[in-house]
């Protein structure tokens, strides 16, 4: 994951009470309006980062952001074939400011190599499009979308709703045999930034506190609905979402 990834991530494990080591994949240099600039991380030091956490920690649970290169995609699946540790893959490709995080080359390494890992893949609408091959502009289109993703190898998948239009926001989860739509009321904020990073990492969260997965998602979808409501502008472009809005109520 990016460093900026890493402080989201980590803040929302922590807010939600289990302990988060990193792997870095890249360094950003970024802030809520752009990424000014990137420095991927040698693959080969990416596979000594999680192996070194691995070999001391009990890791209950994993997830992946930002990736960035083929080399990097390819060596996380490597480094976690069989582990057996529930994967939560948030297939990062488009940060907020519209500037791009995962080169076109890794996508097909992202497929081939880190989904059938992954016990769930949490895509937003444009990244869940070119999982799929398809445009993505309807309910339907997201139900079509995701049988496309299962077929990939994921155990499950959860299609994010930001990008279509509407007062209300649906997440839509899909387990290869039922659909189930979890919606919430849209927050007119632009002080989104994190909210995929934040949800992806929640949903770990709960796996590593021993939640079933469809519990554990529910559960990120209420905790991401309340940080983005409590987010308060910082910055000058798409403030963070409020990762410890529970602490301060």
């Amino acid at each position: 994951m990016s460093t900026l990834t890493i402080q989201g991530d980590l803040n929302t494990f922590a807010a939600l009470g289990v302990y988060g080591a990193s792997a870095i994949t890249a360094l950003t240099a970024q802030n809520t309006i752009a990424v000014t600039g990137v420095h991927a991380i040698p693959a080969p030091f990416v596979t000594l980062q999680i192996n070194t956490v691995l070999d001391d920690l009990p890791v209950a649970a994993v997830k992946t952001g930002m990736l960035y290169g083929a080399d990097i995609v390819e060596a996380v699946a490597g480094a976690l074939a069989g582990k057996s540790l529930p994967l939560v893959v948030d297939p990062v490709m488009i940060a907020k400011s519209g500037d791009a995080l995962l080169h076109e080359d890794a996508v097909a390494a992202l497929k081939a190599s880190l989904l059938p890992l992954a016990l769930v893949a949490t895509p937003n609408i444009p990244e869940a499009a070119a999982l799929a091959g398809m445009a993505v502009a309807t309910r339907a289109d997201m139900e079509e979308a995701a049988r496309r993703i299962i077929r990939l190898g994921p155990g499950a998948v959860v299609i994010k709703g930001g990008h279509m239009e509407g007062d209300e926001l649906t997440d839509l989860y899909y387990d290869g045999a039922v659909f189930h739509a979890f919606v919430s009321r849209r927050v007119p904020t632009p002080n989104t930034h994190g909210t995929g990073c934040a949800f992806s990492a929640a949903i770990a969260a709960g796996l590593a506190k021993g939640m079933t997965l469809f519990d554990a998602v529910a559960a990120a979808k209420e905790y991401i609905a309340g940080a983005v409501a409590a987010a308060e502008p910082l910055g000058k472009g798409h403030g963070p979402v409020a990762h410890f809005w529970r602490q301060k109520r």
